[in-house]
């Protein structure tokens, strides 16, 4: 019988498949505003064209994360990234009336991940 953390997982995957395997192309652009990225809750991947998964995390208004400022843009051109070579996934989430659900989904993509631009992986919840 699947419990509570077994749909959770499974979501984590779903997820994660979303946020690693949407094409390049559909991404979104590094820009200024980011007005094509959703004023909502969820979580978010920095990647880079050819090096995968740079940095994934969550935000309760994506838009208003990415506007404020990131290290991943001060990292990528420290590591000298063309901009046009990093794109953001982003993926709404609906927390399903659960307080920390995201937490809970971005500690479990964490884990399996690991990205280089996530300095601090949470231990497993």
């Amino acid at each position: 019988m699947p419990t509570d953390r077994d749909a959770i997982r499974e979501e984590a995957r779903q997820l994660l498949d979303t946020l690693v395997f949407t094409p390049f192309e559909h991404c979104q652009p590094l820009s200024r505003e980011f007005d094509t990225i959703p004023a909502r809750l969820g979580l978010y991947a920095f990647r880079h064209r050819s090096e995968g998964l740079l940095y994934v995390g969550k935000a309760k208004n994506l838009r208003d994360r990415l506007r404020g400022g990131h290290k991943v843009f001060l990292w990528g051109w420290l590591d000298l990234y063309n901009p046009d070579d990093v794109r953001i996934a982003t993926v709404v989430i609906n927390q399903w009336q659960r307080p920390g659900l995201s937490y809970e989904l971005e500690t479990i993509i964490l884990q399996a991940t690991n990205p280089p631009y996530n300095v601090k992986i949470p231990r497993e919840i």
